[in-house]
């Protein structure tokens, strides 16, 4: 996983969200969900930690938008 860096949580209502699953379909069907609630970066990848089970994805959430929309 990459750094969080000031850019990513400046603001209130940003936020990072590490998504860790068993396989790459369960963490792309989550990073979907926030998606179509909030604006999201999507990743397009995840990562395996050598040794550990399951992967990890790192999505960006901006959750100022009107949740009404």
């Amino acid at each position: 996983m990459g750094p969080i860096s000031k850019v990513h949580v400046e603001q209130p209502g940003l936020a990072v969200v590490e998504i860790a699953a068993c396989d790459d379909q369960t963490a792309f069907a989550v990073q979907e969900l926030l998606a179509e609630r909030w604006a999201t970066s999507t990743a397009d990848r995840t990562t395996r930690d050598p040794g550990q089970p399951g992967v990890r994805l790192l999505c960006y959430l901006d959750v100022r938008q009107d949740l009404n929309a």
